[in-house]
């Protein structure tokens, strides 16, 4: 139902005395039909919120919308991304280096002193910086975990309850797991520090290691050995 609110003839043509009555009149002409429209436009708003809110229930957890935790490695399976980083070192000769560079958030593989990969990397977050200096692979771990970080997982949900869990800090309920921090393809190289896969958000954001995609953390792990150097700048 419309309701029709154009004049058949100008304003001009109303004595000056009559337009203040014209124009109440068609004030409640428009209100009328607003009061029409009201419940068709509240239709369209319960609508949009109600398709938002369907792409936003993914995000409603303690973890992140990948199911990892924000500062560690995924524990449950994330949708598959582009691969980042290069790789052109097959078949080359060489000595080994690998050069970490904190502040482009970068990481460098060179053989025979050719540069032959390149990845994005996450260092440590502020006051747990990854430290600076010339170090070498001390260990490698194909399959190595933290034994220090991790999540708490509910056993019948599976869901995580407590995404950043730290040994004598946090502990599992009944019913609950302590499932330690997965640091899958781990080049130790000062410390308790090393290269692994991890989750990389686009900026700092580890307790000191250095994260790699995977890909790039498994590439790095096959062609690295015990000494070769690792220099963080």
């Amino acid at each position: 139902m419309f309701i029709d609110l154009k004049l058949s003839y100008s304003l001009d043509s109303v004595p000056f005395s009559h337009r203040f009555p014209l124009l109440y009149h068609l004030l409640i002409k428009l209100l009328q039909t607003m009061k029409l429209l009201l419940p068709i436009l509240s239709a369209f708003a319960a609508l949009a919120l109600s398709f938002t809110m369907s792409n936003c229930a993914s995000y409603a957890t303690g973890a992140s919308h990948e199911g990892v935790s924000p500062y560690l490695a995924g524990y449950q399976p994330a949708a598959e991304k582009p691969k980042v980083g290069y790789w052109d070192g097959d078949g080359v000769e060489g000595t080994a280096l690998i050069k970490i560079n904190i502040d482009r958030q970068k990481a460098f593989f060179y053989k025979g002193g050719q540069l032959v990969g390149e990845t994005p990397i996450s260092t440590g977050i502020e006051g747990r910086e990854t430290p600076r200096g010339r170090f070498k692979v001390t260990e490698k771990d194909a399959d190595h975990h933290s034994n220090l970080y991790g999540v708490i997982r509910d056993d019948a949900t599976g869901q995580i309850v407590v995404g950043d869990a730290k040994t004598g800090r946090n502990f599992a309920k009944p019913g609950q797991t302590f499932v330690y921090a997965p640091m899958t393809h781990f080049l130790r190289f000062n410390g308790a520090i090393g290269m692994h896969k991890g989750h990389l958000p686009g900026y700092a954001a580890s307790h000191g290691c250095v994260r790699l995609p995977g890909h790039m953390a498994e590439i790095f792990y096959n062609n690295a050995k015990h000494g070769t150097p690792v220099i963080v700048e």
